[in-house]
């Protein structure tokens, strides 16, 4: 079995408040096909704001929720959906765009 990738942390300009914690980053997890349901993926892939609202509560370290992510800062929210769309990415792809 492979090893998931994660995304490299992204530092929320807005941090989440969860009772007395503050969330300041979060991680995301490639997102396995099962966790794609009820999406299209051209929508990800283009950064739909709706698509991804639904995906990033799937995929997130710490789990946020989907009002938490509904509730980000649109600069985070961007960020997030970047992410997605490289998962979404041919590994030979992803490291093509990566060389200078």
């Amino acid at each position: 079995m492979t090893q998931p990738t994660y995304s490299d942390p992204i530092m929320l300009d807005n941090p989440i408040i969860r009772g007395s914690t503050s969330i300041t980053e979060v991680t995301l997890r490639k997102p396995l096909s099962g966790e794609l349901r009820g999406l299209k993926l051209v929508d990800l892939l283009n950064g739909d704001v709706n698509a991804t609202l639904r995906l990033v509560p799937r995929i997130s370290q710490p789990t946020l929720t989907e009002q938490e992510v509904a509730s980000l800062d649109i600069a985070d929210l961007v960020l997030c959906a970047d992410a997605v769309a490289v998962f979404l990415q041919k590994k030979a792809a992803t490291a093509a765009s990566l060389e200078p």
